[in-house]
């Protein structure tokens, strides 16, 4: 009895250790995007002068950034976290990132092993006080730049930039299939580019589309990143321009399938 009373009181103050705890990170994350915007892309600007270069230290200071964040929030026991095949990433040139997207976090994961990634990001994000000098600095793709949008993601894929894209365009909705939008396939059938798939899951429920910050679940969750193959997105082309709308269809049903991770198939 006294046994079953110690273990419930030890399980009690550690979800109680992990509230504060993830209210103390959310505040850091602010705080350190805030900063990073207000101090460091302001120095960089006065002290690089090459537009090029800049945009390349502030990605590889955000990607410094998210990894310190990603392990204090382990170390204080908020989540774990594991990134299989971070090296197959890292490889890549002139891709596609494209995930599914379970978490407030899958970006933070993916962009604190690949310092020099570009993103595809919501027009909204642009208003947000802690986040818009962020994606300033890092230069990243905005989807509601329709006119720009297609002849920008061409030119930096063929310089060998890699892009992630979440092809849900939002995070998935917990217990609802997977609804993708064709953005994605239509950038990529259209640059001709490869695209590599990556595989987002968590044991418990936590900062989905549904859940507040402070819903955490009642044991600490692991998130698991995992790298899977590349798709090459020219078998589902054919010679004929007018073609592509297709391609890009059926493209965006390949990816429907191959984004559900193989745990929840």
């Amino acid at each position: 009895m006294a046994d079953n009373t110690l273990s419930l009181q030890r399980s009690g103050f550690n979800y109680y250790w992990r509230l504060v705890m993830t209210a103390v990170s959310f505040t850091l994350f602010s705080v350190g995007g805030l900063l990073l915007s207000l101090i460091w892309f302001n120095v960089l600007l006065l002290v690089q002068r090459d537009a090029t270069r800049r945009r390349q230290l502030a990605r590889r200071s955000i990607a410094c950034s998210f990894r310190c964040f990603l392990r204090f929030c382990r170390w204080v026991g908020v989540y774990d976290y594991r990134i299989e095949g971070a090296e197959l990433l890292q490889q890549d040139r002139g891709c596609l990132i494209v995930a599914n997207h379970p978490s407030l976090i899958d970006y933070v994961m993916i962009a604190s092993v690949l310092p020099e990634m570009d993103c595809l990001v919501k027009a909204e994000l642009q208003h947000s006080f802690f986040l818009r000098g962020v994606i300033r600095a890092a230069d990243y793709l905005i989807n509601s730049e329709a006119e720009t949008l297609l002849p920008d993601s061409q030119q930096r894929l063929a310089r060998g930039d890699t892009i992630l894209i979440f092809p849900e365009g939002t995070r998935t909705r917990y217990g609802e299939p997977l609804k993708l939008q064709r953005g994605a396939a239509n950038i990529a059938v259209r640059a001709g580019c490869d695209l590599r798939v990556v595989h987002i899951s968590c044991t418990q429920r936590m900062l989905d589309k549904q859940s507040r910050w402070y819903q955490i679940p009642p044991v600490k969750p692991l998130f698991t990143v995992r790298v899977q193959s590349r798709i090459d997105s020219q078998s589902f082309s054919e010679a004929n321009e007018d073609a592509q709308p297709l391609a890009a269809r059926r493209l965006t049903r390949h990816l429907q399938q191959a984004l559900v991770p193989d745990e929840i198939k």
